[in-house]
């Protein structure tokens, strides 16, 4: 089974694929695949996976998180139910920082998360496949957002599986995992006014340097390209969703003039905001 919808809104895009022979179906949409984020399900034998050329053991009845870019490759995609999405059909959505496209599934730690599911979760990702598949099914003008709310349960248990099986009892893990939740919601806070690390960093009385060694060691981008993509995660949701000038956003987002606005977000999508916006 492999299903495709697409938010009418925003053009972003969510795949659903389901025990398919054809492993190439995790990758023909190359217009796609560099965007998108992955939460991939074992069926019922283990396998291996191949994650950027390095092998590792995928058992039965796990889950693992792959990061928007990484090429990857199932020894038995035909036992594979996958979850693929761009950050604009779901983290413009939600941006609390947990369960976001930035959040402990994708970048909580180096390297991939493999997420064991017990009994109890292997039943409620069995109810919840089913509702997918019931809501691809089901055309009508609020199935976007039906879509979006599974998908949000879905990263709900599996963010709550992550914590149990990877931060439970790691004290020193967690309270740095912290520091880069505690950025996050400053970002989230003041990304409209203040786009200097600097800012962040002395809320945080850490140095920028500091900052930059713990973010590198989780695996994240770096704390400034997080503030970059929070103004355009807030920039497109303006394009999308709202009927302000360029102009009215950029000064919105903290921007002193539009020139400088439409340079910064050319420079993180290859087009302007004027040519963005056409294509909504």
């Amino acid at each position: 089974m492999y299903l495709t919808h697409i938010s009418a809104k925003t053009k972003g895009k969510l795949i659903f694929t389901d025990r398919e022979n054809a492993a190439g179906n995790f990758a023909s949409d190359t217009a796609f695949q560099n965007q998108m984020l992955t939460i991939a399900l074992n069926g019922a034998e283990d396998q291996k996976v191949v994650i950027d050329g390095i092998e590792h053991n995928f058992p039965a009845f796990h889950i693992i998180p792959l990061v928007a870019g990484q090429a990857f490759t199932f020894q038995k995609p035909e036992l594979i139910t996958a979850w693929q999405y761009t950050r604009d059909f779901y983290c413009l959505v939600d941006s609390y920082f947990e369960i976001s496209c930035l959040g402990l599934l994708f970048f909580g730690f180096s390297g991939n998360l493999i997420i064991k599911l017990d009994e109890q979760y292997q039943q409620k990702m069995q109810g919840l496949l089913q509702l997918f598949i019931e809501e691809f099914d089901t055309v009508d003008t609020i199935q976007t957002d039906m879509l979006q709310m599974l998908l949000k349960r879905l990263i709900i248990l599996t963010t709550r599986l992550a914590k149990e099986q990877y931060l439970s009892g790691k004290g020193h893990e967690e309270e740095k995992f912290d520091i880069i939740r505690q950025y996050n919601l400053l970002v989230d806070q003041n990304f409209r006014t203040q786009h200097q690390v600097s800012f962040y960093a002395e809320q945080l009385f850490k140095s920028p340097k500091t900052l930059n060694r713990i973010f590198k060691g989780f695996n994240y981008s770096s704390p400034s390209l997080m503030i970059q993509d929070r103004i355009m995660m807030e920039a497109k949701r303006l394009f999308c969703y709202t009927t302000f000038s360029v102009k009215e956003i950029a000064f919105q987002l903290g921007f002193g003039d539009a020139a400088h606005f439409s340079r910064f977000f050319k420079n993180a999508t290859g087009i302007n905001p004027s040519e963005y916006r056409k294509q909504i």
